[in-house]
């Protein structure tokens, strides 16, 4: 099994524990990057790269960033995780990226692998970076001292037919979102059609590889209430193992004219969900925190 253990990927966060990435408590890498741009974002630092304009500089509380050779330099020992630097950003990017080897994480997957069930790959859109998860999953599956974790990613579904097909036989379970039901809504919403996404979900399931489809409500904006039956007949169709959450639209993290929309409320949630229950047949996940 061939593997590139320097092989690099940008990384703009690490948990090195959660519970809701997945089954168990899992590591999560949020690799940087993102080919959609959601108007509801609640990451929007993670969707493009640092262009270096420098306007992260001045604002910085503890001097945690410098621009050396027109290239803006953060210092992760002074930083204070103020995130001033995030708001201030105008290229929703941040500064606070660091660039880490397909050994780096094993080393350090290894460090806390006693207390894991698994390792998730989220983003930004993590797939964009494939061939670097490929060779980091390669390599958790040829460990001895890891093999037992399961590998997953967290994705909006974009990658191709071909991108999924090569990262398969080292995947144990992916976690789709399914944003929007037509097309339309779909690419006013995130600025791309939904047809992938369609395709994604089918090619997992029927290679038993779908762990999780993922519905958002933004009330009054998407069309899942509209649309609840074709929907409903959708998810039937999907194998029953399979989990179906609701996320519902909050304001934490967003910027832009989203912030003006309706936050979803649980009395809407439930609504939702009812109706799908009541089609389906079978539970349907909601939150349980709503802020």
């Amino acid at each position: 099994m061939s593997i590139e253990s320097n092989k690099t990927a940008l990384v703009s966060k690490i948990l090195t524990f959660s519970c809701v990435d997945g089954p168990g408590n899992r590591l999560v890498l949020f690799l940087q990057g993102c080919n959609y741009n959601c108007i509801t974002c609640h990451n929007p630092q993670t969707i493009n790269h640092c262009n270096h304009c420098g306007d992260c500089v001045a604002p910085c509380p503890a001097n945690a960033l410098s621009m050396i050779d027109n290239k803006i330099v953060w210092d992760a020992a002074l930083c204070t995780q103020c995130d001033k630097c995030l708001g201030v950003c105008p290229s929703k990017s941040s500064p606070k990226i660091t660039r880490y080897t397909v050994q780096q994480l094993l080393d350090l997957i290894t460090l806390h692998q006693p207390f894991l069930s698994g390792i998730t790959i989220s983003g930004g859109e993590a797939t964009l970076q494939l061939p670097f998860i490929i060779d980091l999953f390669k390599a958790i599956k040829n460990a001895e001292n890891l093999k037992h974790l399961s590998c997953f990613i967290d994705s909006n579904g974009s990658l191709s037919q071909q991108g999924w097909q090569r990262v398969l036989p080292y995947l144990d379970g992916a976690m789709i979102d399914l944003k929007a039901w037509q097309k339309e809504t779909h690419q006013w919403l995130v600025g791309k059609e939904n047809h992938r996404v369609f395709r994604s979900i089918e090619q997992l399931a029927k290679h038993n590889k779908l762990y999780e489809v993922r519905l958002l409500y933004i009330p009054e904006k998407t069309d899942l209430l509209q649309e609840v039956d074709a929907v409903a007949d959708y998810l039937a169709a999907l194998p029953s193992d399979i989990k179906i959450r609701l996320n519902a639209f909050q304001h934490h993290g967003v910027v832009g004219e989203a912030l003006s929309w309706d936050k979803c409320s649980k009395q809407q949630m439930e609504q939702l969900r009812g109706k799908l229950v009541s089609r389906l047949g079978r539970e349907v996940i909601t939150p349980s925190v709503y802020t």
